[in-house]
């Protein structure tokens, strides 16, 4: 079993929440570690395109500007990096509403979709586009897992304010879809020492609870 993360997820935490944060100084070379660590270009590219579902627009395009510079600068050098693969073609006749209820049961642990409730009845819009675009379009795309979504999720979630209630559920998502107890563990020693003390308290706190209620 794996107690801690490896030199790609590590690289994953780290670009999400400098990403996540706007530290867009350390992002740089955070960017450049991940293509060492053997990230691809797509790869790279697939987790500051779901970032915006948790960090907004602004975040996810300066990341994403930060990332052409560093490959402008690495190609200028010579250095040929792996593109990787495109997602594949999500099929036209999908039905995105139940494919996206399904993956968010999924990831909370669920054998099946529970019925609607909270802010899912007293706001369906909102629900409608967390099924059909972000576990859906977003969770479809076959260029990353959905334990390396989870885990870029969890960093940035734990590198914003104000979020615990949501780090709360992607830790146990995270969980669910095969990271181990000694994984996330580590996770909050990697957001502690790449982020901030006060960040790393607040996910360690977050997790505890987690743990708890798994046990």
């Amino acid at each position: 079993m794996h107690n801690e993360l490896n030199a790609r997820q590590q690289s994953i935490v780290a670009i999400s929440a400098y990403t996540a944060n706007g530290d867009l100084d350390k992002l740089k070379p955070a960017l450049v570690e991940a293509l060492e660590a053997g990230l691809t270009v797509n790869e790279i590219k697939e987790v500051l395109i779901q970032l915006y579902a948790y960090t907004g627009f602004p975040r996810s395009l300066n990341g994403i500007h930060t990332f052409m510079a560093v490959m402008d600068e690495r190609q200028a050098k010579g250095i040929k990096d792996t593109v990787g693969r495109e997602a594949s073609p999500i099929p036209a006749d999908i039905n995105k509403d139940e494919y996206g209820a399904k993956t968010r049961a999924q990831l909370a642990g669920q054998a099946a979709i529970p019925p609607t409730s909270g802010y899912q009845v007293f706001t369906p819009a909102i629900d409608t586009f967390l099924k059909e675009h972000l576990f859906a379009d977003i969770f479809a795309r076959d260029v990353l897992d959905f334990q390396t979504r989870e885990l870029a999720t969890i960093s940035a979630l734990a590198a914003m304010s104000g979020t615990a209630g949501q780090l709360q559920f992607h830790l146990g998502a995270s969980m669910n879809v095969g990271l181990t107890e000694g994984q996330m563990k580590h996770f909050v020693t990697v957001i502690e020492n790449k982020v901030g003390k006060q960040e790393g308290q607040i996910a360690a706190s977050v997790l505890e609870k987690v743990l708890a209620a798994r046990r």
